[in-house]
C-alpha cells in the first residue's frame, strides 16, 4: 500500500455520481469558507472530501470545550488552538495537494477582497450572530458576481439558501439597512426559517440569549447543513441540477420529518413575512430578553452541595418544596420541613408533605452514593408533627456502587397528557414492583375496562376539585402564567390542557365569582375535566396503587412511602416510561371516611362519599389506609414545560 498521495485514488468514489470530467473540474475549483466552527468547519471536510482542490477559510477563534457538541476540529488535543490552523490540517489531512491559504484574523473589511480574490463560490460558515461582517461579504460576493449560499443549522436540521449573481440580493432578502441589532437578528432568523419548524420543540427558550450572542446547538443539525450546502456547492460548481436560490429556500427538519420550500417574494418585505415578524418580534424577542430565565446549574464543591443539588429535585405536591436545609458539618445537615395543611385542601394531615418529605429523604440517600457516600436519617422526636426536623449524617462507604437511577433524579416529571396505551410488559412491572422494596407493593390497573373505570372515577373526583372554593385557592396560588418553567409553582404550559381551555382557565382563576359563574352558566368543568382527567385516565398503559403492607399511621410511616414512592418514580424514568400522580380520589375518600367537612359546599361532601364508595370497588378487600400513593404510566413524549426548584442557596437557612 502506498503512502504517496493520489487524488483520483483518494476520490475514485465519487465517480458515478460524477463523472471523471467533472472530478477534475472540483479539482480545480477555488470555495472560500468564512468560519470554520460549527458548520463551517464541516462544510470544510464534506467539500474537501468532494474533491474541491482550493480553498480559502478565516476564523479569528480558538477551539473550546464548549465546540465538542458539534464543530468538527473539538477535540482535547486542539483545546487552545486557532481554529484556522486545526481544520487546515485536517483537510490537507485528506488533501495534501490541496491550495489552502487561512485567514487567521477572520474577515475584516481591508481583507474582503482578498479573501474572494479568485473564488469559484463562498460558502458561508460565520456564527448566527456575526451579521455586519456577514453582509459585507454577501455584498462583496454580488459585486464580483460570485455565488454564495449559507445553510443554517436550526434545531435538528438545516435552511438553505442561495445568492445567485444577477438574482435577488442578500440585502433585497433580509431587508436589515437601519435596523438595529437585535431587529437584524431577527429579520435573519426569519428570513433563514420562514416555516420556524425548530420551535415547536425548543426544549428550553432561555437558553436562546440575544444579549449574550450564544444559542444551543446540534450536532445533527451542523451534519445536515454540509450534506445540503456541499450538494448545492456541486450544483454550482459544476453547472448542473437546479439550484433554488433567493426568495426561494428550503428548510428540512430531521426531528419534524419535514420538509418545506419557502417563497418569500420581496424577501422580509412580503406581506406575509412582515407579519411574521411583528408576530414573532413579541413574542420571540421580548420574551427571551425580559422573562425569567431558568437558573444556570453551578458546579458544587462539596460533597453535601452536590448532593443537596440533586436532592432539591425530589417530587412535591404543586412544586411547593416543603423543607429547607441547615448545613452544620462537613457531612452533616439537618432538613426543617413544613406541611401545607394550613393552606392547601390536598394535603390533609399533612400527609401529602410527609410523603413529598419521604421522597426527598430517598433522593438524597441515592445521591448521596453517587459521592461513595451512605446517608442516615433521624426524625427529632420533639419536632412538631406539622414542622417536622431531621438530622442527616453522612459516612463512608465505599464498597456500595453509586445508584444507576441518579441520572434521572432531574430528569423524572409530570406528564399531564394522555399516553399511549401500550401495555407495560412483565419485565417493566416486575421491575417496579421491585423498586419499592420490603414493606410496599403494587396493585396494577390495566386493561381497557379498568382503565375507562378509573377515567370515570378521576372525571367524577375532578368535579369536586374544580367547584369547591378551597380548591380554587390552591389553584389560583401554584400556577405561573406564561411560564414554560416555574420555579416555585406548576407553569401553566405543564397543566395539560389546550390553549382555548387554558385561556378560559387563567380568566376563571381571576376570582372566585368568576368560577361559579363558569360553572353554573357555561359548564365550566367539563372541558378541563376532559383533558385533565378523562382522557389521560383512558390513555395510559396502567394505572397503579403503591401498598404499604400495614395501615399508614405515623408521620415515619408516610415518610417510609414517600421513600417508596421516590424509588418507584425514578425507576419508571429509567425504563423510559411517563408517570402522572392521580391522588384527588383518594385525597377526598379520606375526607369521606374521616368525616371531615373539607369544603363549605354540601354537594361536594357528598360527591366526596360518592368517590369513597367507587374506589372502594377498585380495593375491595384493601384498608384506604394502606394506599401510599395512586397514579398512571404509560408511554409518551417528554413535556417540554416543568417544573424547576429553589437553588441549593435559596434552599438555605443557614450555613456554618
Amino acid at each position: 500500500m502506498s503512502n504517496t498521495f493520489d487524488y483520483d485514488d483518494a476520490f475514485s468514489r465519487n465517480i458515478g455520481w460524477v463523472t471523471e470530467v467533472e472530478q477534475q473540474v472540483l479539482k480545480s475549483k477555488r470555495v472560500a469558507i468564512a468560519g470554520v466552527g460549527g458548520v463551517g468547519g464541516v462544510h470544510l471536510l464534506t467539500l474537501t472530501r468532494l474533491g474541491i482542490g482550493n480553498f480559502h477559510i478565516s476564523d479569528l477563534d480558538i477551539f473550546e470545550q464548549g465546540n465538542f457538541n458539534r464543530q468538527a476540529g473539538a477535540y482535547m488535543k486542539n483545546v487552545g488552538r486557532d481554529k484556522v490552523e486545526v481544520m487546515a490540517e485536517m483537510a490537507q489531512g485528506i488533501n495534501p495537494d490541496m491550495g489552502m491559504k487561512i485567514f487567521p484574523d477572520g474577515i475584516k473589511t481591508d481583507n474582503i477582497e482578498e479573501f474572494l480574490d479568485g473564488v469559484d463560490l463562498y460558502v458561508d460558515g460565520l456564527d448566527f450572530f456575526v451579521l455586519d461582517v456577514r453582509r459585507e461579504v454577501f455584498a462583496a460576493c454580488e459585486r464580483k458576481g460570485i455565488p454564495a449560499i449559507t445553510a443554517a443549522p436550526l434545531g435538528m436540521g438545516t435552511a438553505f439558501l442561495a445568492f445567485m449573481p444577477g438574482q435577488m440580493t442578500f440585502e433585497e432578502y433580509f431587508r436589515m439597512a437601519g435596523c438595529d441589532a437585535n431587529e437584524r437578528q431577527l429579520r435573519f432568523l426569519l428570513g433563514l426559517s420562514p416555516a420556524m419548524l425548530q420551535m415547536g420543540y425548543l426544549a428550553d427558550e432561555s437558553r436562546v440569549d440575544l444579549k449574550g450572542k450564544k444559542g444551543p446547538s446540534t450536532p445533527m443539525a451542523c451534519e445536515l447543513c454540509a450534506g445540503v450546502a456541499a450538494t448545492n456547492a456541486l450544483k454550482v460548481l459544476l453547472n448542473r441540477g437546479d439550484v433554488i436560490a433567493a426568495p426561494h429556500g428550503l428548510h428540512f427538519d430531521a426531528y419534524k420529518n419535514t420538509l418545506k420550500k419557502t417563497w418569500r417574494p420581496l424577501g422580509n418585505n412580503n406581506p406575509i413575512q412582515r407579519l411574521m415578524l411583528m408576530l414573532v418580534r413579541k413574542r420571540f424577542m421580548a420574551k427571551l430578553q425580559e422573562a425569567k430565565r431558568s437558573p444556570r446549574d453551578e458546579r458544587k464543591n462539596t460533597d453535601i452541595e452536590r448532593i443537596l443539588d440533586l436532592a432539591r429535585w425530589a417530587p412535591s405536591g404543586d412544586n411547593t418544596q416543603p423543607w429547607r436545609f441547615e448545613i452544620n458539618g462537613e457531612h452533616s445537615f439537618v432538613i426543617h420541613a413544613e406541611d401545607t395543611r394550613d393552606w392547601c385542601v390536598y394535603d390533609l394531615d399533612g400527609h401529602a408533605s410527609q410523603i413529598a418529605v419521604g421522597a426527598l429523604l430517598e433522593t438524597i440517600a441515592i445521591a448521596a452514593t453517587g459521592e461513595g457516600l451512605s446517608a442516615g436519617f433521624s426524625r427529632r422526636q420533639d419536632s412538631s408533627e406539622t414542622k417536622p426536623i431531621i438530622d442527616v449524617k453522612l459516612t463512608t462507604a465505599s464498597s456500595q456502587a453509586a445508584s444507576t437511577l441518579i441520572p434521572y433524579i432531574r430528569a423524572r416529571v409530570t406528564q399531564r397528557r394522555p399516553f399511549k396505551t401500550t401495555s407495560l410488559s412483565a419485565r417493566q412491572k416486575t421491575t417496579l414492583e421491585a423498586a419499592v422494596g420490603e414493606g410496599f407493593s403494587v396493585l396494577w390497573l390495566e386493561g381497557r375496562a379498568k382503565r375507562w373505570q378509573m377515567a370515570k372515577l378521576l372525571f367524577r373526583s375532578a368535579k369536586i376539585r374544580l367547584t369547591t372554593e378551597e380548591a380554587y385557592r390552591v389553584h389560583a396560588r401554584v400556577i405561573e402564567w406564561d411560564a414554560q418553567y416555574s420555579v416555585d409553582r406548576i407553569p401553566d404550559q405543564a397543566v395539560g390542557v389546550d390553549a382555548v381551555t387554558l385561556k378560559v382557565m387563567r380568566w376563571s382563576l381571576h376570582s372566585w365569582q368568576r368560577v361559579q359563574w363558569l360553572n353554573r352558566y357555561a359548564m365550566g368543568t367539563w372541558l378541563p375535566r376532559i383533558q385533565l382527567d378523562l382522557l389521560p385516565g383512558f390513555f395510559c398503559g396502567a394505572h397503579f396503587v403503591l401498598l404499604a403492607d400495614k395501615p399508614l399511621e405515623t408521620i415515619d410511616d408516610y415518610l417510609a412511602g414517600g421513600r417508596a414512592l421516590q424509588r418507584f418514580w425514578l425507576t419508571s424514568a429509567r425504563l423510559g416510561l411517563q408517570f402522572q400522580p392521580e391522588m384527588t380520589p383518594l385525597i377526598f375518600s379520606h375526607y369521606s371516611s374521616q368525616g371531615v367537612s373539607f369544603s363549605g359546599d354540601q354537594e361536594a361532601l357528598k360527591a366526596a362519599d360518592q368517590v369513597r364508595a367507587v374506589l372502594g370497588q377498585f380495593l375491595p378487600d384493601t384498608d384506604l389506609k394502606r394506599v401510599c400513593y395512586m397514579g398512571r404510566l404509560g408511554c409518551a413524549g417528554t413535556p417540554l414545560a416543568r417544573s424547576l426548584r429553589f437553588s441549593v442557596e435559596q434552599l438555605n437557612i443557614k450555613v456554618r
